[in-house]
């Protein structure tokens, strides 16, 4: 059944599954950057991140223990102001079967971008792509992953604050990337701050916000599974703004 999935999807550079039914009442973007600082080892071990956790027996209990047993969501990935691509469009998962289909199409799907990091940009794109998803839902969130600050687009506290004020969520993974070259790159990754913390004060935003910090791309599977988990039940943030690194055990 995967493998049939994934020869479907190959031929496809955005995959549209079955749209959001009505009931579909949470809908998440799964927001990935792929900027420069990402190298294609890392931007591997995202993408198979995405897809195991989309398929994670955790994950689809937390989806089918939904009061009407769905999910919306769709993936896209960004870099800078101007390099936003729907990688897999507005479908609904309720079971192994859709999850196996978005996971194969992701995995499939070739890189985007490599561009500059505009986290502003990403989160005023996937406003306007809630719109395309043909659903009036009860929550809707923005999941962002990056390894970076924000270094193209306007502001990125004025997207945020936009988009807390239209009711919408962005969660937030900050990646500690400790492979980036270049001082322009260190400085990039590692803000004065620290990650983290730019990601607590300028990104995540709206009703039951939080963030995971994640060391490294090895670890991204797991965190996204657990963040999903979390934002799919509705459960208490893992951390408070991830102010101490989660245990990813």
């Amino acid at each position: 059944m995967r493998a049939a999935f994934a020869a479907i999807a190959l031929v496809l550079f955005a995959y549209s599954g079955e749209p959001c039914a009505a009931d579909a009442d949470l809908q998440i973007v799964l927001a990935a950057d792929v900027s420069r600082s990402i190298d294609d080892g890392e931007f591997d071990l995202q993408r198979k991140g995405y897809a195991a956790a989309l398929t994670d027996p955790r994950v689809l209990t937390a989806i089918q223990g939904r009061a009407n047993g769905a999910l919306g969501v769709c993936f896209v990935e960004w870099s800078g102001e101007e390099e936003q691509h729907v990688v897999v469009d507005w479908t609904e998962i309720r079971d192994e079967e859709d999850a196996a289909s978005v996971a194969a199409a992701i995995l499939a799907a070739p890189r985007s971008f490599m561009g500059r990091t505009s986290i502003s940009a990403a989160i005023d794109f996937s406003m306007k792509h809630f719109q395309a998803s043909g659903v009036e839902s009860d929550r809707r969130v923005i999941d962002v992953s990056g390894d970076g600050t924000n270094n193209a687009g306007r502001l990125i506290t004025d997207a945020r604050d936009a988009a807390a004020a239209d009711g919408v969520t962005i969660n937030g993974l900050a990646i500690i990337n400790e492979r980036a070259d270049g001082v322009y790159a260190r400085y990039h990754v590692a803000p004065p701050e620290g990650l983290p913390e730019y990601f607590r004060q300028n990104v995540i935003g709206g009703p039951g916000a939080f963030l995971l910090e994640v060391q490294g791309f090895a670890s991204f599977s797991e965190a996204i599974t657990k963040k999903l988990v979390n934002e799919i039940s509705a459960l208490p943030p893992p951390t408070r703004f991830a102010s101490s690194r989660p245990t990813l055990d």
